[in-house]
């Protein structure tokens, strides 16, 4: 076994307890170990039991299996093929049959796709699904005559269930009596984590030529901010005290890998844009939505650096010459307000709207944009800089109780993805008021929204 894998691993693999989990780094071959732990099990002859597998997203179930499969070739153990994508109580799964009678399925991320079956667990990147403490809750009675419940993630703040688990687990006596695991990209490395990484890239990579510390900086560097390094890969979670937008509320905005989020939902589906204006320091960022039903799918966002307004104009006119694009908002203060005139007189002002960004208007922006998160009413790409631009807003009180919004600046941003954002969001509910207005209007009744 030393062969294959690392202590960290071997630990995990001998772990029988009947809950373990693990806090982890990304990408330290963790799905891959538990691949070949369902695997050796389910080869073994008294094995009777299925096991059922919720990875974030069909793109991962896919691999999950994948993975099994090798090790059930490298071990030489009978399987049957993967079969296609199945339907288990109307949700996909795919699965690898064992001669024993038994099976590893790789189900939908869907909580609900637990319910009532047998067997052991693994919730992979468990804090990445969309509502973890539920998928907890309808997973762990299947171990109930038997098996084992097997959960691995990284972080995604202090709000979300997994942190509470491991909080629980590590300092309020451990009630559910949980075997606690912890690797960090530094104790990957102290157990040789860089040599077996090496060992599958080609000798011309330029990680070949790091030692550990490099790679450590390397990987340090490519990260976002430290607040994303100390998350993703040093088990410390991000801290939502500040934040005005938790990880729980952004996780469950997120569109699922592999989605192609700018294709419309269809042709006749109004929409809106909103655009934060910048020129030296700032990004501009341009972000289209499409309402479907009550829900905001982003559909573009396009982000400028150093741009001249020449250029910057000429994508605005690009948007602005939709014709389903019903309303734009766009930041008016100091350089942005030529900027949104000119598109008012051009384009008429019921269809653009410019807008200061006072201390009250950001308030405005801000708070209808995290209810609509909060409701999962708006979809955003998984992408790391604009979830890093959404994280860095933070709130801050005066001492006379006056609060303002702010974002520490850097080469990837000022908030200015959150902020197109808000504008695109407030484009759609400034044109469903105005909508409400005249209709209440028709019908001879005084309205305030």
């Amino acid at each position: 076994m030393k062969a294959f894998f690392l202590p960290y691993q071997i630990a995990w693999i001998r772990d029988s307890s009947r809950i373990k989990l693990m806090e982890k780094s990304r990408q330290i071959g963790m799905s891959w170990t538990c691949a070949y732990s369902l695997v050796r099990r389910h080869s073994m002859s008294g094995h009777n039991r299925d096991s059922w597998v919720s990875s974030r997203d069909e793109l991962q179930a896919k691999l999950f299996i994948d993975d099994c499969k090798k090790f059930a070739e490298i071990l030489n153990i009978a399987v049957s093929e993967i079969s296609g994508t199945r339907l288990i109580d109307g949700f996909d799964a795919k699965s690898l049959g064992f001669s024993n009678g038994t099976k590893i399925w790789s189900l939908s991320s869907n909580p609900d796709a637990q319910a009532g079956k047998r067997g052991t667990r693994v919730l992979d990147e468990f804090a990445l699904h969309p509502d973890p403490e539920r998928l907890y809750s309808i997973s762990y009675p299947g171990i109930t005559w038997g098996g084992s419940l097997e959960i691995i993630s990284t972080h995604r703040g202090r709000e979300n269930f997994f942190y509470k688990l491991v909080e629980e687990a590590r300092y309020g006596g451990n009630p559910k009596n949980i075997s606690l695991h912890r690797v960090t990209l530094q104790d990957a490395l102290e157990q040789g984590f860089l040599a077996k990484l090496k060992e599958s890239l080609p000798p011309e990579h330029e990680i070949s030529e790091m030692d550990e510390a490099d790679y450590f900086n390397y990987i340090k560097r490519s990260c976002a901010d430290e607040e994303s390094f100390l998350q993703e890969y040093m088990c410390e979670p991000a801290d939502d005290n500040s934040a005005f937008i938790s990880y729980d509320i952004l996780q469950r905005c997120l569109y699922r890998e592999g989605t192609d989020w700018h294709s419309l939902e269809s042709p006749s589906n109004f929409l809106y844009l909103g655009v934060d204006v910048g020129r030296a320091k700032d990004l501009s960022v341009f972000w289209l939505l499409e309402l479907v039903g009550d829900v905001l799918y982003t559909r573009d966002v396009k982000v400028l650096r150093d741009t001249p307004f020449s250029e910057q104009e000429a994508v605005l006119h690009s948007y602005l010459k939709m014709p389903l694009l019903r309303r734009a908002a766009i930041d008016q203060s100091g350089l942005g307000r030529q900027f949104a005139e000119r598109a008012a007189e051009r384009y008429g002002a019921s269809r653009v709207e410019g807008l200061n960004f006072s201390s009250s208007i950001k308030e405005k922006l801000a708070y209808p944009l995290r209810s609509r998160m909060e409701e999962a009413l708006v979809r955003i790409p998984d992408d790391m800089d604009i979830r890093r631009d959404i994280r860095s807003l933070k709130r801050e009180y005066s001492s006379g109780g006056n609060m303002r919004f702010f974002a520490n600046r850097s080469e990837n941003g000022h908030a200015d993805r959150f902020w197109a954002l808000a504008l695109a969001c407030h484009a759609c509910r400034e044109m469903y008021n105005i909508g409400r207005v005249e209709l209440v209007k028709k019908r001879g009744t005084a309205f305030i929204w």
